[in-house]
């Protein structure tokens, strides 16, 4: 299995490619083979502080631009980023074992933001205020709230980076980026494109490298206004509690667990095609995957020995451009792969049956981190299974008798991100719209994009990604009122 060697990148701080203050680097591993793809500059504290003061400076210029001249940057960085698609793509398979049909959708967001955020916030329309004693005009106005830390997920390397780069741009902010240790490579990449077109100094900012001195350094800071991010519910907990030496706004899409209903009057093989896709797509590494499938006990048997058919007909297989039709690679790390054995074997403890997968797969190097997708049924809620964000590739599955009792079971978790739903029962789609405990409730199909909102309820986040309410978590906004005459 043939890997690429990307080389040495470097920090992009204050407009220039640079190494670390203290020469330290990082290998990148690719989860396929085991083997180091790319060395990055590895930042630390001295780092993180020389970024700040660039985002500072960043801040100043970008936020005094009119929206005409920073869609501009925008659109010509859109344009620099589309004619490096194939090495961005092929670069996000060897960082983390993404499919190359996969990667299509990190750049597409990426582009997708920088030209869609541009237009929403030319759209955003001041609010004015009525005067209920007719002696003033009242008006609020959105101004850019000032310097943004973007904490990073590896799942998504660059639409992740769109999710935040997008709405913080438009809105007027400079922005600090910090990709994850695991796939940084790509977001790097990024920061050469931006040297390569002499991006206005300070305003992008990219730098990885260890939470305790970097993260920890640039939330601890009173120079941000802004601290987003996209991760575990874990690490926000550790980032809000960081951030109180000043008052920011967070904007924070965290963890998940989403209940996926099939009722006995769902279209049955939509639902089994969309729970395949919504547990094993991007190796099961999604926040919004099918944590927990509910089906009805009317048709439980028939969907999983359905579900387990499509699951094992599954190719796995390295996501390089000449192997399309790949559907699934490895988990990112041995970490995370033992992580899902452990939920495997704590489930099968407690009275589950594994039902497929559960193995490293044969033919694939012993030092990737591969895994069959796995499915796993008759879970229960004092399962690991159940209560915990799973992240990878193993399915858990559960039958139901009534409404009253799935409800409460797909209720029944710490988060509240994404869940979905199939029945034709327009009143049982009016109760579960109004108590299922979620953020973006989705019925009889799929979709996500740019235009709509992403975020999540309870331990799962605060605000919004995509839309165009994700510009307010970028966006302070003045009351202006003046007197009449």
């Amino acid at each position: 299995m043939k890997t690429e060697n990307y080389g040495y990148k470097k920090l992009y701080i204050d407009g220039e490619l640079i190494d670390a203050h203290d020469g330290q680097k990082n290998d990148v591993i690719c989860p396929a083979t085991g083997e180091s793809i790319a060395q990055v500059a590895r930042a630390g504290k001295a780092d993180a502080e020389l970024a700040l003061k660039a985002a500072q400076k960043g801040f100043k210029y970008w936020s005094k631009l009119s929206l005409v001249e920073r869609t501009k940057w925008m659109l010509k960085l859109r344009t620099a980023i589309l004619d490096k698609e194939h090495e961005l793509r092929t670069a996000m398979v060897h960082e983390m074992g993404k499919t190359y049909a996969g990667s299509q959708e990190d750049i597409d967001r990426l582009t997708e933001a920088l030209e869609w955020y541009p237009n929403a916030m030319q759209n955003l329309r001041e609010e004015q205020i009525p005067d209920y004693e007719n002696t003033h005009t009242h008006k609020m106005i959105s101004q850019p709230a000032g310097v943004v830390v973007a904490y990073l997920a590896w799942n998504f390397p660059l639409l992740n980076v769109g999710y935040k780069l997008g709405p913080a741009l438009a809105a007027g902010c400079s922005i600090i980026i910090k990709p994850s240790g695991y796939s940084p490579l790509s977001t790097y990449m990024v920061g050469e494109i931006l040297n390569n077109i002499k991006f206005p100094a300070g305003v992008i900012n990219i730098l990885a490298g260890p939470s305790s001195e970097v993260a920890t350094t640039l939330t601890t800071s009173t120079i941000p206004a802004v601290l987003t991010m996209i991760g575990s519910t874990t690490t926000g907990q550790k980032v809000i509690a960081d951030s109180t030496t000043s008052i920011k706004k967070l904007g924070m899409e965290l963890g998940g667990n989403a209940p996926f209903i099939v009722f006995e009057d769902a279209d049955f093989d939509k639902a089994i095609d969309l729970a395949i896709a919504l547990k094993f797509g991007n190796t099961g590494q999604i926040c919004v995957a099918a944590n927990r499938i509910f089906v009805h006990k009317s048709i439980y048997n028939k969907f999983l020995e359905a579900y387990v058919q499509k699951t094992s007909e599954l190719k796995i297989g390295f996501g390089i451009k000449e192997n399309e039709d790949v559907f699934m690679g490895p988990v990112v790390s041995k970490k995370d792969r033992d992580r899902m054995f452990d939920l495997i074997d704590d489930a099968v403890s407690k009275g589950g049956k594994l039902e497929y997968g559960g193995k490293i797969p044969e033919g694939l190097p012993e030092s990737g981190y591969w895994m069959e997708p796995t499915v796993v049924s008759g879970i229960t809620t004092d399962m690991k299974l159940f209560r915990q964000e799973t992240f990878g590739p193993v399915a858990g599955i559960m039958s139901f008798d009534t409404d009253d009792e799935v409800l409460e079971l797909a209720n029944d978790t710490e988060f509240g991100l994404a869940s979905y739903i199939f029945t034709n029962n327009h009143q049982r789609i009016a109760r579960f719209t109004e108590e299922l405990e979620f953020g973006e409730i989705q019925i009889n199909g799929v979709k996500y994009a740019i235009y709509l909102p992403h975020g999540g309820f309870k331990n799962s986040g605060i605000g919004h990604d995509c839309s165009h309410l994700a510009l307010e978590d970028y966006l302070v906004k003045k009351r202006v009122s003046t007197a009449l005459n």
